[in-house]
């Protein structure tokens, strides 16, 4: 009896992994897809999600970002820019901060651009500035992030009402180098997979 009780539980545990395997395989096809497929077009807000900032300057990977969005609002997608990010381990410079004082020495008034350094996570900074959209009745987002950060991030927006186009930093040094944007696009898989889960 034990031995085949043993052997139907071994089968039911390769079934599990094998369609978690399935379920990974395709969010990773899902976000390297989303990755490479830029979406720009006018929207009420350009919307950069911050990333590291070293010592009040963005790191290379927030630079390519931010130059990505100033390109972006040059060409007149949109006459509102917001930047995300809180504080890191540096508590005198905070992502968001960070970023706009970047794009106000690339010539885009202060007026132009919304400062949201209170978020912390991803997650966080979609809430605020979905929140905020909505309180202007504004309805569509053009989103910046690197590419394998896009997928989870539309959908998130999505979550929260917000109709999002998104534009990935092809500079980025993460997208440029393969075996970081394997790394961090499989992370990402792990990460969306957890946000659905907690979301059912």
């Amino acid at each position: 009896m034990i031995p085949r009780l043993l052997k139907w539980l071994t089968f039911l545990a390769l079934l599990i992994v094998l369609s978690l395997l399935g379920y990974g395989t395709y969010l990773y096809s899902q976000i390297r897809e989303c990755a490479i497929h830029d979406e720009a077009q006018h929207a009420d807000a350009i919307i950069i999600l911050g990333a590291a900032q070293y010592n009040g300057h963005p790191s290379p990977v927030l630079k390519a970002r931010l130059d990505h969005a100033y390109d972006l609002y040059r060409h007149g997608y949109s006459h509102t820019i917001i930047t995300t990010g809180s504080y890191g381990p540096d508590e005198n410079f905070s992502e968001a901060q960070v970023s706009t004082t970047y794009l106000v020495q690339r010539g885009v008034p202060m007026a132009n651009i919304i400062t949201d350094q209170g978020s912390s996570s991803t997650y966080a900074s979609i809430q605020a500035t979905s929140g905020f959209l909505k309180a202007k009745g504004w309805k569509a987002a053009l989103v910046v992030s690197d590419g394998f950060h896009l997928y989870r991030v539309k959908r998130m927006f999505a979550d929260n009402g917000i109709t999002t186009y998104t534009s990935p930093a092809h500079d980025s040094p993460i997208e440029i180098e393969a075996s970081q944007r394997f790394w961090h696009s499989l992370r990402e898989v792990v990460l969306f997979a957890g946000y659905r889960w907690m979301n059912l």
